[in-house]
């Protein structure tokens, strides 16, 4: 996808900080937007959520934009699928190896918490309530037919497409590529950058989350943000990020029908 300024020729290159700049004002542009949209409850036959819908679209929207305005395309923040090999084994090898640690430690928090009188309001209101504990783990109820209400596969089409690659785009794609800019990373993990402008860009995912319930333990997606910038960083594409994203929340989904 280009996206060239009407007279297709570029201006000049920003500077580092001026780049800084244009993230910070994307991401209120976002933040301003997600938090009158969250609200919006209103169905829309074959979109479902209005609200949600409309989310996506700004946080493919905005991006664009400010791209468009300098004369980038979107390739330049990751929008490829290549390496198509080394971004799925990535999202392959961080699922296989956080995933049964994420499990554990789920399990673990609302046993704890669930239990203790003293910390139940740690956790969602209600939830407790219908916590089955260890002993009534169960595979989740899953509905298969696309024709039936909140069934699984669009589930799992909706968190890829809807959810993860728009939220991939802005956060991992464009915000991290220009924080990294005026910050380069000062250290590589396995490939992957690390430093200020990644801490920065999980930041800002965290609190994109806040509108929605107002809930702080929202600011719990900062540590998996980490990670998926991580992911963006090592393979150059927010393939592994979006697929790993999307995976999370689908796990999500299935230790909620397994344990409530």
């Amino acid at each position: 996808m280009t996206l060239r300024a009407p007279n297709d020729a570029p201006g000049p290159a920003a500077t580092p900080t001026q780049l800084a700049r244009e993230a910070l004002y994307a991401w209120l542009t976002v933040l301003l937007l997600v938090a009158g949209l969250v609200h919006l409850n209103i169905k829309v036959p074959a979109v479902g959520h209005l609200g949600s819908a409309l989310i996506a679209v700004t946080f493919l929207y905005v991006p664009s934009w400010f791209a468009w305005r300098r004369g980038k395309d979107l390739v330049d923040y990751g929008f490829v699928a290549a390496p198509v090999r080394r971004g799925l084994a990535t999202a392959c090898l961080v699922m296989l190896v956080l995933f049964p640690i994420f499990i554990a430690v789920y399990i673990g928090f609302y046993e704890g918490v669930c239990k203790s009188s003293t910390l139940a309001h740690l956790a969602p209101r209600g939830l407790c309530s219908r916590y089955h504990g260890l002993a009534g783990i169960h595979w989740p109820a899953l509905n298969w037919s696309f024709s039936a209400k909140d069934n699984f596969p669009e589930f799992c089409i909706v968190q890829l497409v809807v959810v993860a690659l728009p939220e991939e785009l802005f956060f991992r794609g464009y915000l991290l590529a220009l924080l990294e800019q005026r910050w380069p990373p000062k250290r590589r993990i396995l490939g992957g950058g690390v430093g200020l402008a990644l801490v920065l860009s999980a930041v800002a995912f965290a609190v994109i989350h806040l509108p929605k319930d107002g809930d702080p333990r929202a600011l719990a997606t900062f540590f998996p943000a980490l990670m998926f910038g991580w992911m963006r960083s090592r393979t150059g594409s927010i393939l592994a990020s979006t697929v790993t994203h999307a995976g999370s929340n689908i796990l999500i989904r299935l230790l909620e029908g397994a344990v409530l």
